[in-house]
């Protein structure tokens, strides 16, 4: 495993959605339109901005743990199982910390 273009795409992963939650982050600032009508859209658009802002942070949570991994020797290794981890799984979700299998059991 070349754990350097690992590290690079968990780095540019995690960037982007440090991009995205300053994006976020600023749209939720905007003040509420006094016009009742306006105001619903945006307290409704808010909603779903804090859903987008809370799957962003656990989704670099997750980056964080697999650079974790990464240094200390255990990652692509399944956290339960103890397995190697598919390159295909890792290489559509480098983060995980799971195998295939053991991730269908947890969900």
């Amino acid at each position: 495993m070349d754990t350097k273009a690992t590290r690079a795409t968990l780095s540019g992963m995690r960037a982007d959605l440090d991009r995205r939650l300053a994006a976020i982050d600023a749209d939720l600032r905007v003040l509420l339109e006094p016009d009742s009508q306006e105001r619903a859209t945006q307290v409704e658009n808010d909603e779903v901005l804090r859903r987008m802002q809370a799957e962003a942070a656990e989704q670099i949570a997750a980056i964080d743990a697999a650079l974790e991994r990464l240094d200390n020797g255990a990652y692509g290794r399944c956290a339960k199982c103890h397995e190697e981890i598919g390159k295909d799984r890792l290489a559509a979700v480098p983060y995980t910390a799971f195998c295939i299998s053991c991730a269908r059991s947890l969900a």
